[in-house]
């Protein structure tokens, strides 16, 4: 089968196209035919080395836990998926190396779920990774936010962001967010009550602004400064998620939550995002579809923290 590898960690020029043996599904997992493989930053942090004392990895080094795909085969004691179903699966494991930038992958079972039935295999190929990690920050394990409440989600128009807006209109939040002059209209189209221009000025005075009693539910996706200065400004009882920066809750006494999540993989929840889209009220923001071969420029494009939405890596 052919994939991109790496050998050694690096710049994106270290990402090579090889041809490889193709896996087979031990017990417990299934054999998927990748159809798109969504690119996210984790990525390129894997391929600079940013992972390496957190996760074993095995060479050569395939990357990639973003996967949408059909089903070739199935491992022993798989009895709830078949040959032939459209899947997609945050396709992260306890070892990096064995991704999806591939034409083939096998995956535990556990971690696999029905693809949306409204969006071709392009799109599924984008919503695992990012839509749970906007799951999950919304959710229990992070903000557990309310229908009623209002939320501050910092970069709106990113590949986390878009589907945090969305999410957060489908449970009954109103939505404030920050995107850049050229994706007002774009973040509002997703559901946002208002979008803040973050290089008109410090978005802190348009958020006192619209919320004159104060600022109580927030979502970081953008890291160290957009973190700090968005706890900062959290009223008394306030609640915090970043996926970007770990903050020390101990310096933030009057809030009631100030959390870090990192995306777990979840196959019911990727169920509920997959009936969300299939409701209508998800859809997938695609930036960039680019062939395999051209990881080395999808990461490039990532890493300009400027792309709007989600990249995908074309396979099949």
């Amino acid at each position: 089968m052919r994939a991109v590898v790496i050998d050694q960690f690096g710049e994106p020029e270290v990402l090579q196209m090889r041809d490889l043996p193709a896996p087979s599904p031990a017990h417990g997992e299934v054999l998927v035919h990748v159809h798109s493989a969504g690119v996210n930053p984790v990525d390129y942090k894997t391929r600079r080395g940013l992972l390496a004392e957190r996760f074993p990895h095995t060479w050569p080094c395939i990357i990639g836990w973003d996967v949408a795909g059909v089903i070739e085969a199935v491992g022993s004691g798989v009895t709830d998926l078949r040959p032939g179903m459209a899947v997609y699966s945050y396709a992260r494991t306890a070892v990096i190396g064995r991704g999806c930038y591939a034409e083939q992958v096998a995956l535990p079972a556990a971690i696999v779920a029905p693809a949306p039935t409204s969006l071709n295999l392009t799109a599924a190929g984008g919503l695992a990774l990012a839509g749970l990690t906007a799951w999950q920050a919304l959710g229990d394990e992070g903000l557990a936010a309310q229908p009623g409440e209002t939320i501050l989600i910092q970069c709106g128009a990113g590949g986390v962001g878009a589907y945090a807006v969305q999410i957060a209109v489908a449970r009954g939040l109103r939505v404030i967010a920050t995107a850049g002059p050229h994706n007002q209209e774009f973040v509002r189209s997703l559901g946002a009550s208002e979008c803040i221009d973050y290089t008109a000025g410090p978005f802190e005075e348009t958020v006192a602004r619209l919320l004159p009693d104060g600022l109580r539910l927030a979502f970081d996706t953008v890291g160290p400064d957009a973190a700090q200065r968005t706890a900062d400004m959290l009223a008394p009882g306030g609640r915090f998620v970043s996926i970007a920066k770990t903050l020390d809750p101990a310096a933030y006494p009057h809030l009631a939550a100030v959390k870090y999540v990192f995306c777990e993989p979840n196959r019911g929840q990727l169920a509920e995002l997959a009936a969300l889209a299939d409701s209508g009220r998800l859809r997938v923001p695609l930036s960039e579809v680019l062939p395999l071969a051209e990881a080395a420029r999808a990461h490039a494009l990532l890493e300009t923290r400027h792309t709007r939405g989600k990249v995908v890596l074309a396979v099949r």
